[in-house]
């Protein structure tokens, strides 16, 4: 079969190389590591690098069949299309959809606990219960008002995100060339038994800083040649994410003991106040803030989309499709996942909310990487990239292992959530056969 070019498309192909690094990355790097980092000093100690190591490694891997899938079907549109192509079972697809669309929820429910946190006490000291629900009211309000983003706007908010941890990294280089923190401290593992089985689990959050980069399949369609450009862009953006939490980890395990930063909502200010240097703690809350903020926003603009399109498509019940007159945004929809992530943040922890969020996309994971095996003999007559067979299969192991790190109290929290998608997606196909 001759190999040529994709089908033009109807939409206008304006991202470059450039703009898909900056938008993958945008989506990988911030949050995640701005909240995590005391966590994973909780569980791992002074080796807190090591399950980033191992949690890139895992993410490179299923990022490998986005690749060979995205390239394949420029124009399919994510996760819940490809198991649509692969499996033509409406049911799959619809627990795809669903299993994203609750990992958004769960997220930005984390994210407000973060946000409300120790980087807010600089500047406010409120208790995160009554700031979470107020920061996500106020992220409905922005919502319902009409958010309109786009590759450029992202690009900005990224090299904010990155200059806080490029802050870091050099004022921990220069206290550490001063005589300050201690290097050894990087190769203490956690305390008690079973050191290695913790800092294995430890790759369970770990992973959660990488997730994000699987939206990039939503803008395949208007990347300028997507068969070379979208494989480098995100096997970039991901190694270099990679490289930046290694270095944050070993900076905060050199500059402070891992039980300093475990108790800390705000590990990475500690570990700035740590280097001795004159840096406003104003300064540096801001600027989490922001990469938390922005972070929190875009998810809860794509959750809400997702119920509205779900909805739209007769999956959800049609009041989830109602618009906000004037301003076109679907107004039921933001304030039903606002309301469910308001309801988490309150109940839940970072922790908890981080791991049930890896849990969701684990099951799309696999559901992709199995897509790539059964669409392997299908070929769309253009040019792609194309992965070995082993890449997803160790995918495929990769996201068993994770999986069977997860506490009980996680599959409760997921399974509570897909049963109620499930029992609303079934009510409103009896209501609609009923009335049909």
């Amino acid at each position: 079969m001759t190999e040529a070019e994709p089908s033009p498309t109807r939409l206008r192909q304006g991202i470059g190389a450039g703009l898909l690094f900056a938008f993958i990355l945008g989506d990988v790097l911030g949050a995640g590591v701005y909240a995590l980092t005391g966590e994973l000093a909780a569980d791992a100690g002074g080796l807190m690098w090591v399950p980033i190591v191992i949690a890139m490694g895992m993410a490179l891997l299923t990022a490998g069949s986005y690749a060979e899938l995205v390239t394949k079907y420029p124009r399919a549109g994510g996760s819940a299309i490809f198991a649509q192509r692969a499996f033509g079972r409406p049911v799959v697809s619809f627990l795809v959809g669903y299993c994203m669309l609750s990992a958004g929820i769960v997220s930005v429910a984390g994210l407000a606990i973060a946000f409300s946190g120790d980087y807010l006490a600089t500047f406010l000291a409120v208790p995160v219960p009554v700031a979470a629900p107020i920061f996500l009211f106020l992220l409905a309000l922005l919502n319902l008002r009409g958010i309109r983003e786009s590759v450029t706007s992202n690009l900005v908010m990224t090299i904010i995100e990155v200059s806080g941890l490029v802050l870091v990294i050099v004022l921990v280089g220069l206290a550490l060339g001063a005589g300050r923190g201690d290097v050894a401290r990087v190769l203490e593992p956690p305390p008690g038994p079973g050191a290695g089985f913790a800092v294995l689990g430890a790759a369970l959050l770990a992973f959660y800083s990488f997730v994000g980069f699987e939206t990039s399949a939503n803008v395949a369609e208007e990347v300028r040649d997507v068969s070379r450009v979208y494989p480098r862009a995100l096997f970039g953006a991901l190694i270099v994410a990679g490289v930046v939490y290694v270095l944050i980890a070993l900076a905060a395990a050199a500059m402070l003991p891992a039980q300093d930063l475990a108790g800390s909502s705000g590990p990475l200010l500690e570990v700035v106040n740590a280097t001795g240097f004159s840096v406003p703690s104003w300064l540096f809350s801001a600027i989490a803030l922001i990469a938390v903020a922005n972070g929190a926003l875009l998810t809860s603009i794509m959750s809400s989309r997702l119920t509205y399109g779900m909805a739209d498509e007769g999956l959800f019940p049609g009041v989830f499709a109602r618009l906000l007159p004037g301003r076109r945004t679907p107004w039921v929809a933001i304030l039903a996942t606002t309301a469910l992530s308001a309801l988490l943040a309150a109940v839940g922890t970072l922790e908890l909310l981080a791991e049930t969020v890896v849990l969701f996309l684990l099951f799309v994971f696999i559901s992709t990487n199995l897509a790539v095996l059964v669409l392997r003999r299908d070929e769309p007559g253009h040019a792609h990239f194309r992965v070995p067979t082993v890449v997803p299969v160790l995918a495929l192991i990769s996201c068993l292992i994770l999986l069977v790190q997860q506490s009980w109290q996680v599959w409760a929290l997921g399974g509570g959530l897909i049963v109620l998608g499930l029992v609303l997606h079934a009510a409103h196909r009896r209501f609609s056969e009923a009335s049909g």
